[in-house]
């Protein structure tokens, strides 16, 4: 945000400072959510129905053209700050308030609450060589921050079909963009069919690529730095492997599962639900062969009292009827304690449908 300033204010043009990589012009599209979609439809992307909005009234407008439930996503903002669902016209107006008190201006969107989210890390050197480091799949659907979601890599339930389809789609949208170096592509994907919406294009370092740059052995971080300059992927050499260029699509064969860590229960007056805005305050990563092993490792890693996929005894039950835990609700509304709903539900007989 601060960069994009400089660039508009003429800061980097008095003193001849030059910006390497990435134009601030493309930056300044994929954080502003209205050219943003804009930029989309000039290359026909799919993208959810939406509508840009900078005061309360226009955000009312747009949801009741649009209909509820409605996304609310903040412009030049991290972690989700500001967004979320809303069902009706009240939980809107609260929702838009609080959004524009930390931005200029809020993304009015159709829900696809429900969906499979999927990110590709994506790397594009001056001569247009694009390549896809890593695909990624949340565990949880749409609706929950990628923060807030167990994460695996590469994808798990993906056909190939789907998986060549999201990948054309984010060389093509990074091409059209014009990034330099290293970017994140978020897309939401139908579960029952192969309509997909792009959510959002980080172009820059996330906490997705530090994940993906573990799980490939593609040091991502190296090899942007490098393109900034001007060098061509075929120029670069990877720096983890020695030997390859950084021009070879890292091959897996195995799974990595990232699992969020959280601390709720030290403040005062927080809500246990997880949702679009993260409250996780780390993570851990976990190697192995099946994704059985690596859930495990990571519930194992991200706690030292959980002894894995198990039965909830001693997990802290946030939802509870008359005494008892509504691990139903808890399924249906996460919480920080969903994967241990998830294993009550099965013990209980309940059905993955």
């Amino acid at each position: 945000n601060c960069g994009v300033t400089l660039d508009s204010t003429g800061v980097l043009a008095k003193y001849n400072v030059r910006v390497l990589g990435t134009p601030v012009s493309t930056i300044a599209i994929t954080e502003d959510r209205e050219l943003f979609r804009d930029a989309l439809l000039q290359i026909h992307e799919h993208c959810a129905q939406s509508a840009p909005a900078t005061t309360v009234d226009e955000a009312v407008k747009a949801a009741a053209s649009i209909g509820y439930p409605v996304m609310i996503r903040a412009a030049f903002t991290l972690g989700g700050q500001g967004s979320g669902i809303v069902y009706d016209e009240e939980e809107l107006k609260a929702k838009v308030r609080t959004a524009l008190a930390v931005a200029p201006q809020v993304l009015v969107e159709q829900s696809v609450k429900g969906w499979k989210e999927i990110e590709y890390e994506v790397v594009r050197d001056i001569y247009d060589n694009c390549l896809t480091v890593c695909n990624m799949e949340n565990f949880d659907p749409m609706g929950v921050h990628t923060g807030e979601s167990i994460v695996v890599a590469p994808s798990q339930t993906l056909s190939n079909d789907e998986y060549h389809m999201l990948r054309t789609a984010a060389v093509r949208i990074i091409r059209h963009l014009g990034v330099v170096g290293e970017c994140n592509i978020q897309y939401g994907l139908c579960p029952v069919s192969k309509r997909y919406v792009v959510i959002e294009v980080n172009a820059r370092l996330s906490r997705s690529s530090a994940l993906a740059s573990k799980a490939t052995g593609y040091p991502l971080a190296h090899v942007a730095a490098k393109l900034a300059l001007g060098k061509g992927l075929h120029e670069i050499t990877n720096g983890v492997t020695k030997t390859t260029p950084a021009c070879f699509e890292p091959s897996l064969d195995y799974i990595v599962c990232k699992m969020p860590r959280w601390d709720l229960n030290k403040f005062n007056l927080v809500s246990n639900d997880i949702g679009s805005m993260m409250k996780s305050v780390g993570e851990v990563m976990a190697i192995g062969r099946t994704f059985e092993e690596v859930i495990q490792k990571a519930l194992r890693m991200v706690d030292p009292s959980y002894l894995g996929f198990r039965t909830s005894a001693g997990i802290l039950r946030s939802k509870t009827i008359d005494g008892e835990w509504d691990y139903k609700e808890e399924i249906k509304n996460p919480t920080p304690q969903r994967i241990w709903a998830i294993c009550e539900a099965l013990h209980t007989g309940m059905t993955v449908d």
